[in-house]
């Protein structure tokens, strides 16, 4: 009899623990019920907030959700303008789940099942949008109007049970074959302006050498033209004092030019001079008085 009080208790216990579950915060749960969800009387699924709830043992099973907001960033998509360009567009989608039994029905409460749907749906809508825009509108001030738009088209994920509260576009490329030939293309347009510029200041440096040239040109020549006229002035102001000196003392003046005479003669030891001894040259080297 003691062990069948034991056993029952035991069972108990068991049973009672196998009707007790727990949602945490930010999770919501729902009861499966010999394979379907579990609804109200309204039909409405029946949803568990986060706390302590009882269920059937062995009859219902929880499954819990993630309730909270989710962010889908995954890798960037190509899509084509009305240009026929193509882009490669980087995005992110902000959803969370809106009815947890068709959440759990259609994707198996496997969110990179989820994921995957949703990019599908929203690609679909982002690429028709895409589509009927240049890329000057994409990239100008239509963007914000591009993404309500693809918001209002991607509200058909709500046969996945998910709610998609935003869509925001992260960046905006060209394809990196197309970003080639363009950078390469304003490279060729970059160099071809930079050598017209530096054939213009080449002839501009050229124009303002030739100026500057011709300045110095006129400058020197008049500069040459007011040393002349003062080596002149010069000259004939020491024509007049010699010929003063000259008259004043004749035969001193004639000794002190022969002594220049002399010096400038005899300065090199390699000059030879054929003279006659007896020439007036000398007439000074023989007697002071020259005579």
């Amino acid at each position: 009899m003691k062990n069948f009080s034991i056993i029952a208790l035991v069972l108990i216990g068991l049973l009672s623990f196998s009707s007790l579950f727990v949602v945490k915060e930010g999770e919501r749960g729902i009861v499966i019920q010999f394979g379907k969800v579990k609804r109200d009387s309204a039909e409405q699924t029946v949803v568990y907030e986060p706390g302590l709830h009882f269920k059937l043992p062995f009859v219902e099973k929880v499954r819990v959700l993630d309730a909270r907001l989710q962010t889908l960033d995954d890798s960037a998509d190509r899509f084509v303008t009305a240009e026929k360009k193509d882009l490669i567009v980087d995005s992110f989608i902000k959803w969370r789940i809106s009815d947890f039994a068709t959440y759990y029905l259609s994707t198996g409460n496997l969110k990179s099942q989820a994921e995957q749907l949703l990019k599908q749906k929203v690609n679909n809508a982002l690429r028709t949008e895409f589509g009927t825009r240049t890329i000057k509108e994409i990239v100008s001030g239509e963007r914000e109007e591009l993404m309500q738009q693809a918001i209002e088209a991607a509200k058909s994920t709500s046969d996945l049970g998910i709610e998609v509260l935003d869509v925001r576009v992260k960046q905006i490329n060209l394809p990196l074959e197309v970003s080639k030939f363009i950078f390469e293309r304003m490279r060729t347009e970059r160099l071809k302006v930079a050598k017209k510029h530096r054939s213009e200041g080449k002839e501009r440096a050229e124009i303002l050498r030739a100026d500057i040239d011709a300045k110095i040109t006129v400058m020197l020549a008049e500069a040459e033209r007011e040393a002349q006229i003062l080596r002149g002035g010069g000259e004939a102001t020491a024509a007049q004092l010699y010929a003063k000196a000259f008259n004043k003392n004749p035969e001193f003046f004639a000794f002190v030019r022969s002594l220049e005479a002399y010096k400038n003669s005899f300065n090199s030891k390699n000059d030879i001079m054929v003279i006659e001894p007896d020439n007036d040259f000398f007439k000074y080297m023989k007697s002071t008085s020259g005579k």
